[in-house]
């Protein structure tokens, strides 16, 4: 597996990541510990330096799977996790709020640390902005952190380009961690012109649009109800029929490549900029190679070209999130 540094922080992970959300939460019910720990020493086995993972994903189950699987391999391994939410007392899945508050964040850290079973973080995120607390605070927060030993990087999710010039201006940004992908390019717009100024690398997240990119989806494709993109309007029969229009693309070039549509997705966004990681997330063996062989798909740059103008031709039916959660976005 090629390596990559995000950004200019000297941070080098793996070209692709594997990202551990599904394992735990947000497409149906957790998987069984056993077969996720294995899948997650095989992503060693094969090369995979980078896991992103969260407090809220659970909550803390994630962080807990993540940490005794990844156990034997500490000191080798990059593990991403986040802060920012205040989540239900109860222990149920979900939030109540958002909580940036600086003691917050620290008791987070400590929390985190335990449940990854790690002497530091290497990279702690703020999982969506708080616009309650300054991010300057934020940054100072994290920036006691790194000084105390606790915590390597700074990253920012879901942040706007002020906020990260802000922050950025406290503490050092690492990475941005946003969504990015074919079918929701708006970062293209100010964020990713940001970041190569900056020297921030950048994380996208759903690279592969949540699974539909991978071609295996169609209008009749139904979720269950604790997989939540029954809640997203992209994932109605209605969007996922009008959007084929960008698998079909994807089959084509995939076609002349010999790869898989999927793996075409996530060559697009390597080949797009050397500081983009993409985190794909599966919780299948055979998934995972198809997504790391991504790394060796070539696309020119003709073959880039081809695929902007056949994309710009397509419209994406659908927002991505419901207008609640959108507004947790690009703060």
């Amino acid at each position: 597996m090629q390596k990559r540094k995000l950004g200019s922080s000297g941070l080098e992970v793996s070209a692709i990541g594997l990202g551990c959300m599904g394992m735990s939460f947000s497409y149906g019910p957790p998987k069984d510990k056993a077969e996720m720990t294995a899948l997650l020493r095989a992503a060693v086995e094969k090369g995979v330096t980078f896991f992103d993972t969260a407090e809220v994903y659970g909550p803390y189950l994630n962080e807990e799977l993540v940490g005794e699987a990844l156990a034997p391999f500490k000191g080798n391994v990059v593990i991403a996790t986040k802060f920012g939410f205040e989540l239900n007392p109860d222990g149920s899945p979900g939030w109540r709020g958002l909580n940036s508050r600086p003691d917050h964040i620290k008791a987070v850290a400590e929390a985190s640390l335990k449940r990854l079973r790690i002497d530091v973080i290497d990279l702690f995120y703020q999982h969506r902005v708080d616009p309650d607390v300054p991010i300057e605070e934020v940054a100072g927060a994290v920036k006691d952190l790194i000084q105390a030993g606790k915590v390597r990087h700074f990253g920012l999710s879901e942040a706007g380009v002020q906020t990260i010039r802000r922050a950025h201006a406290v503490q050092k940004v690492t990475a941005l961690q946003s969504e990015y992908s074919l079918w929701w390019r708006r970062p293209e717009a100010e964020i990713i012109p940001t970041l190569e100024e900056l020297g921030i690398g950048f994380v996208p997240y759903s690279p592969l649009g949540k699974g539909f990119l991978t071609g295996q989806m169609t209008e009749t494709t139904t979720f269950e109800g604790n997989d939540f993109r029954s809640t997203l309007p992209r994932f109605t029969p209605e969007a996922l029929k009008d959007n084929q229009a960008m698998v079909d693309l994807l089959k084509t070039i995939a076609s002349a490549k010999k790869a898989t549509p999927a793996q075409v997705a996530l060559a697009w966004l390597l080949a797009s900029k050397p500081w983009i990681v993409p985190i794909p997330g599966t919780t299948k063996q055979h998934r995972l190679d198809e997504n790391l062989g991504a790394a060796v798909v070539e696309l020119s740059a003709v073959d880039l070209a081809d695929i902007q103008a056949a994309a710009a031709r397509i419209v994406v039916h659908g927002d991505r999130y419901p207008e609640k959660l959108e507004q947790m976005t690009n703060r």
